[in-house]
């Protein structure tokens, strides 16, 4: 495993902080990146037709099972902050029609602004590379 990752997490502390990525998703304070560098989100939403509110639901699904590692941001200017990587198996329809059982990557970013709380989906895709759960 990279040794950047941190896996030195309780199942509880991963718990609180899936509950509050997931008030987010339900209170709709989070954004799926879909820029120039986040190419693959946008494929990955367009090979499935993933509506707004499929994306919802699959972010709803994730388990604290689902965990894998933190790490600490990379991007000059935001090197204090942690994104946490989450991996689940999702059943979907890929744009032929076919039903297929999909191991989606995701990364958030959690941001704590004065008004509060809110996430951002860096990564939102199939999973592209091998990957280590926490607690499986």
């Amino acid at each position: 495993m990279n040794p950047h990752y941190n896996q030195s997490y309780t199942r509880q502390q991963i718990v609180l902080v899936l509950q509050t990525i997931q008030d987010c998703v339900r209170e709709s304070r989070f954004y799926i990146s879909k820029n120039e560098n986040r190419r693959e989100n946008l494929d990955f939403i367009n090979e499935y037709n993933l509506t707004n509110k499929k994306q919802k639901e699959i972010l709803l699904q994730i388990a604290p099972e689902d965990f894998c590692h933190t790490l600490q941001n990379t991007k000059l200017g935001y090197e204090y902050e942690v994104l946490y990587v989450f991996c689940s198996e999702v059943m979907l329809f890929n744009f032929e029609g076919n039903e297929e059982m999909v191991d989606i990557y995701t990364k958030f970013n959690l941001i704590d602004i004065s008004e509060g709380k809110r996430v951002v989906v860096i990564s939102f895709h199939k999973r592209n590379k091998p990957i280590d759960y926490c607690f499986k």
